[in-house]
């Protein structure tokens, strides 16, 4: 993709690049880590008989702790980095959940209702800082926007992938296809047509929310409600130890390190 300038950062403390290339290797563990923020929730939540409140503060305690950890690095570090976005998934995931299951907003509604914070939050951003490339998270200003939208992003994803397979009842499978198959259509559209890579990175982001909380329901769901029954423990031991091996490769190897550039 051809390189343009960054504008200035205006707002904290400069820093080295807080976020790692957009590689493939970031996709398949963005997935992972949605897929974890799904079935992990659902574990803790139903499977140990935490209930949703309960997992919601712990899980959201850990998240400020990581965050804190995060923000107070000066270059980006995958083990801390990918922690957060796990956290970040389930905390995501909780949100929604909250919403619909003790307040009782529709998933319509809360599809709206995140689907509106998140263009009022990029259209912040954008008018603060310029940009809304992820290869130009060099200041704390610009980390807070990032981190904001990533949870919008979690629980706006959890919201549609909940309204497809479970409330207009096309079940996890035809939902997973769905998902999939937009993706790859952002993708046609960026590669073949043009579309702007920091909005193509955006769409594709979002719907891996969905996507992988697709994957994660089917595995782990009973037979009877349209999964493989492979249960939310299972499922999220194999996929925390997927991300755990990706991510060690990516420590050791440096393959998905960023200079500070525009996407």
């Amino acid at each position: 993709m051809t390189t343009q300038s960054v504008p200035t950062p205006s707002i904290g403390r400069q820093m080295l690049n807080k976020v790692p290339e957009v590689t493939l290797w970031f996709w398949i563990i963005k997935v992972l880590c949605t897929t974890v923020g799904e079935t992990f929730s659902d574990y803790l939540s139903t499977t140990r008989g935490w209930g949703l409140t309960n997992t919601s503060y712990v899980m959201g305690t850990a998240l400020v702790v990581v965050l804190a950890i995060q923000f107070a690095l000066r270059r980006y570090v995958p083990v801390v980095y990918w922690l957060a976005v796990v956290l970040i998934s389930v905390v995501g995931t909780n949100i929604t959940d909250n919403l619909t299951d003790n307040f009782g907003v529709s998933l319509e509604a809360t599809t709206t209702i995140f689907a509106v914070l998140l263009i009022a939050w990029f259209m912040l951003w954008h008018t603060t800082e310029g940009t809304l490339s992820i290869h130009s998270i060099v200041t704390t200003g610009r980390e807070g926007f990032y981190w904001v939208t990533i949870l919008l992003t979690f629980a706006l994803g959890t919201s549609v992938g909940d309204l497809l397979s479970e409330k207009l009842a096309l079940g996890y499978v035809t939902a997973l296809w769905i998902f999939a198959a937009v993706i790859a259509v952002i993708a046609l559209l960026h590669y073949a047509f043009k579309l702007s890579a920091i909005l193509s990175f955006w769409l594709a982001y979002i719907m891996t929310r969905p996507l992988g909380a697709s994957i994660g329901d089917w595995l782990s769901q009973a037979r009877a409600d349209g999964g493989l029954g492979i249960g939310t423990t299972d499922t999220s031991l194999i996929f925390l130890a997927l991300i755990l091996a990706l991510v060690a490769y990516l420590t050791l190897s440096r393959a998905d390190r960023t200079e500070v550039r525009s996407i």
